[in-house]
């Protein structure tokens, strides 16, 4: 009707028409009919339906914000407020896979990376380094404690799962990046982990910290992440003494770990193959306990070594000999 009512200047039965519209859900078919009728109808009548189908252009002039505000939306809600996490985490995790702006993507999950990294390090720094001052009695410094404990558990859950969507949709540039710069994080969970208080508190605290390290790791040893030399060398430099003391921790090492960490140490060691012989030198003698389990169970790490003092032995490019 719309089209022959605007052709005979019909306006009474026009906005009839659009209110129509307004009102009722569409198919894509109809959507697209809706969307064909816009340009033929006043700014005022076409106001709702405009509203409805076209994204409010941000004063940056980019459009693209507002997916991005929703994607943002989402995944709060998928980490930290709803119930049924789940079944949640697992539809957020298929809209953020198939949603066709890379870039769109790729902002929403730093910014949500960084801020929950900056949450668990505020809370481990409360937790590994605590404020007498808070409480006076010990058993309230001991509750709060708990509690900023528990915090870092939660948050490392949520930091985890980000981590798992940004690895699986391939932008994990900013993510491997800020890891590797994490000194005070590694030293604040190596204090941590060397008092047996966390067990009690949050058993899974190393398993969480261990995933997060191997899935970012891996992304630069893999090469699905081309990370500059200096980013390759802290990542290693930086989380291989936690794994040293987390294995120095669990012996025997629990099945959740049995993998794992040996996984781990296999990415630490093709990292530092990737670096120059001084700086595969200084971070080759922190792998020794990697050969502490078994001797005939360390092909990895003999097989870093030989590649070492092959290229070590090689005379010096340019070099030549009478």
């Amino acid at each position: 009707m719309m089209p022959v009512a605007l052709e005979f200047l019909f306006e009474d039965c026009v906005r009839a028409c659009v209110r129509f519209l307004e009102a009722m859900p569409w198919t894509e078919e109809e959507e697209e009919r809706v969307l064909a009728l816009i340009p033929f109808l006043g700014e005022e009548e076409s106001r709702e339906l405009v509203a409805r189908v076209s994204p409010m252009v941000a004063a940056s002039g980019d459009w693209k914000s507002t997916s991005e505000e929703m994607l943002h939306g989402l995944i709060d809600v998928a980490i930290r407020r709803h119930p049924n996490v789940a079944t949640v985490k697992a539809f957020v995790a298929k809209i953020l896979k198939d949603f066709p702006y890379r870039g769109s993507v790729q902002r929403v999950l730093d910014q949500a990376f960084l801020s929950s990294l900056e949450t668990v390090k505020d809370y481990l720094g409360k937790y590994a380094s605590p404020d007498v001052r808070v409480a006076e009695d010990s058993d309230e410094r001991e509750a709060i404690q708990r509690l900023n404990l528990h915090a870092v558990m939660s948050n490392l859950k949520h930091l985890h799962w980000l981590v798992e969507r940004i690895i699986e949709v391939r932008v994990a540039d900013t993510a491997v990046r800020e890891w590797s710069e994490q000194e005070a994080l590694a030293a604040d969970l190596m204090k941590t982990f060397r008092d047996d208080t966390w067990k009690n508190i949050a058993p899974g605290l190393p398993l969480l910290v261990t995933r997060c390290s191997y899935r970012l790791a891996d992304a630069v040893a893999s090469g699905a992440t081309l990370a500059p030399r200096q980013v390759r060398m802290k990542i290693v430099r930086n989380w291989l003494p936690v794994l040293n003391v987390l294995r120095d921790t669990f012996s025997p090492l629990p099945s959740g770990y049995r993998t794992l960490y040996p996984d781990l140490e296999e990415t630490f060691l093709k990292i530092i193959s990737t670096l120059p012989l001084s700086d595969a030198q200084e971070l080759l003698q922190q792998c020794l306990s990697f050969s502490t389990r078994n001797l005939d169970d360390c092909p990895h790490l003999t097989s870093a070594f030989k590649t070492w003092f092959r290229r070590a032995n090689r005379p010096p490019h340019g070099y030549r000999t009478n």
